[in-house]
């Protein structure tokens, strides 16, 4: 990743657990937009300098950099889907809401990974490579934590009835292994850009497109259902065991092999070139980095976009973070869920294509705006299926036509996502000053994220305190704490819901997303109307 003409590109943030897997998308889309603007300001590792007449190269001359890619892209959605397939087993084990806002924290990293990136950028050994420099020892770590994790997560997950997983050490341990991941992230992306000669670096892209999601993949859908006992003997096996094919624990110490051996051979046989052949392939200092985004963030519609994109999704949180882990509260298996995302993959490929066709004019915003309604009543519909869920849950499972159900909620969740996805990134192109296009890019990108993230996890904290509950069968006992609970069970009562905060949650965003609406997101379109002048950066050469 670069900053300015070497711009470090923005983080996709992450996925994260989110309404089956959603932001996933968001990210992978948000840096396909980025590594396609900078494309053009980068030389190749394939180009020497200007007096050196330029080689056109076709595809099959640089194969093998293409499958390096893609690779490496894979590499690195396997910590993401890993990350994201645990708040699933983590509710799989009753935690509360307050531990899932705990861990929620664990997919910042990419959020905020435009803190350190230019650090990333500017330093490095010349002579090793500017972008192996961080990619090997990065890929090392990740691979060591891997086995390190391999053989210490399955004490952290053990809930042994008086005392459930350890989520504090759980989130510092994901937190580091995500950080990890979003700096190998920023050299992959980097290296992207100059790794291809420019008659193919329109690649780039579809190799993050293509690699991450396999990657993420792997970790996340695949996993969950070869650890799941219920999916194993359903269609894996012919006699039924008590846990399925893999563990958490043997699925980290196989791709901590993988990233440590595949690391090795890149840092021997892939070279990178050194040379410096360009004046705008010269990294920036980082002071003179961060002094510039701090330019663009005072100009005052930059600021005002700014505060506009972080309070945006609060109408949303509720149904994006908690509506995934109550359809596991209420039965659902986790595996089944994951596996709802794949007859998705063709939808999600396709939104965009179309999407775009109306985001291209100068009102881009106009299709974020009118999205933003039906996603806020799409909200409340996944309040009522989660409502529905344990009405038709049967001794076998699920029937088929509730997850068709679910499907189509989904899917149709999935279209407004995009539009307002989609039209938010055209936005940001828009605006960009063509002069730092790969910082500013990166900033509106990053804010965008962070305002994803903090609702999220402020409603997955606000769910315990906003619920109610009742110890039936005991005259006078409360559930409010987890040693009521206890002695409420010793008494011979049973604590049950009286009020969810889910759906308190559900209608007081839902409500928060309309006054959002109706007050600030026509100040929204408004911008629009501002002058490209508004939104360029005045520097001092």
């Amino acid at each position: 990743m670069e900053m300015s003409e070497s711009a470090t590109q923005n983080g996709r943030q992450r996925k994260h657990h989110t309404s089956w897997n959603m932001k996933m998308n968001q990210r992978k889309h948000a840096t396909d937009l980025e590594i396609e603007s900078e494309a053009l300001l980068q030389g190749s590792d394939s180009e020497v300098g200007h007096s050196v007449p330029r080689v056109c190269y076709g595809l099959k001359d640089e194969l093998g950099n293409v499958c390096l890619l893609l690779f490496l892209y894979v590499l690195q959605g396997i910590p993401l889907g890993l990350a994201g397939s645990i708040p699933l087993i983590l509710q799989s084990k009753n935690v509360s809401y307050t531990d899932q806002a705990c861990f929620s924290f664990v997919f910042w990293p990419f959020s905020l990974k435009l803190l350190w990136a230019p650090l990333v950028d500017s330093i490095y050994f010349q002579r090793f490579g500017r972008r192996k420099s961080w990619l090997v020892p990065t890929q090392y770590l990740l691979g060591l934590f891997m086995l390190y994790l391999s053989y210490t997560v399955d004490s952290l997950l053990e809930n042994d009835g008086q005392k459930g997983p350890d989520i504090v050490t759980l989130t510092a341990m994901f937190f580091l292994f995500e950080f990890l991941a979003a700096t190998q992230d920023i050299a992959v992306d980097g290296w992207a850009l100059t790794m291809l000669s420019r008659e193919n670096v329109g690649y780039a892209s579809t190799c993050n497109s293509v690699g991450q999601t396999a990657g993420y993949f792997l970790g996340n859908v695949l996993f969950l259902a070869l650890e799941s006992p219920n999916f194993c003997n359903k269609y894996l096996r012919f006699e039924p065991q008590t846990k399925g094919i893999v563990t958490l624990s043997d699925f980290l110490f196989l791709w901590g092999i993988v990233f440590l051996v595949t690391t090795t051979l890149v840092a021997i046989v892939k070279k990178e070139n050194c040379k410096k052949s360009k004046p705008n392939e010269e990294t920036q200092g980082v002071m003179e980095t961060y002094k510039l985004l701090f330019s663009i963030i005072k100009l005052p519609t930059v600021l005002t976009f700014c505060v506009l994109l972080l309070t945006a999704k609060m109408g949303f949180s509720a149904a994006d973070a908690v509506t995934g882990l109550k359809l596991v509260e209420e039965g659902v298996p986790k595996e089944q869920l994951a596996l709802l995302a794949v007859p998705m993959v063709p939808l999600q490929i396709l939104l965009p294509l179309i999407i775009s066709k109306y985001t291209a004019g100068p009102r881009p915003l106009d299709i974020f705006y009118k999205a933003f309604p039906f996603r806020l009543l799409i909200g409340l519909e996944f309040a009522l299926l989660v409502w529905w869920t344990p009405s038709v849950k049967q001794d076998g499972g699920f029937p088929v036509y509730y997850y068709i159900a679910v499907l189509l909620s989904y899917a149709v969740h999935q279209v407004s996502l995009y539009s307002m996805y989609v039209a938010v990134m055209a936005f940001h192109a828009k605006v960009s000053d063509p002069l730092i296009g790969g910082t500013y890019m990166t900033l509106l990108n990053t804010v965008t994220n962070l305002g994803g993230n903090w609702p999220s996890t402020l409603a997955l904290w606000l769910v315990d305190p906003l619920t109610s509950k009742e110890c039936k069968g005991v005259e006078g006992q409360t559930c409010v704490s987890a040693e009521e609970v206890g002695l409420c069970t010793k008494l011979g009562g049973s604590c049950v819901t009286a009020l969810d905060g889910y759906y308190v949650e559900s209608v007081v965003c839902v409500a928060i997303g309309f006054g959002w609406w109706f007050w600030l997101g026509k100040k929204m379109r408004k911008l629009q109307e501002e002058k490209p002048s508004a939104w360029q950066c005045r520097r001092t050469k």
